[in-house]
């Protein structure tokens, strides 16, 4: 079995790994609302939680109460 001669750093080892670059976060568009928002991220529209175009919480009727 082959082993290295010299420790190899850790500065070294960073270096090696760094051309694994992050990729751009994809975008959808809620068919609901027609918002922008990240995949599988539920948002905010109008005092209301959408996931999948589907209301989760209404904050409108929680203040109303």
């Amino acid at each position: 079995m082959a082993h290295p001669k010299r420790k190899i750093s850790k500065t070294r080892r960073d270096k090696r790994r760094t051309h694994y670059k992050a990729k751009k976060r994809q975008i959808a568009v809620c068919n609901a609302t027609g918002e922008s928002h990240l995949y599988h991220r539920a948002h905010w529209h109008e005092g209301k939680l959408y996931y999948r175009g589907k209301v989760l919480v209404d904050s409108t009727e929680l203040s109303e109460d």
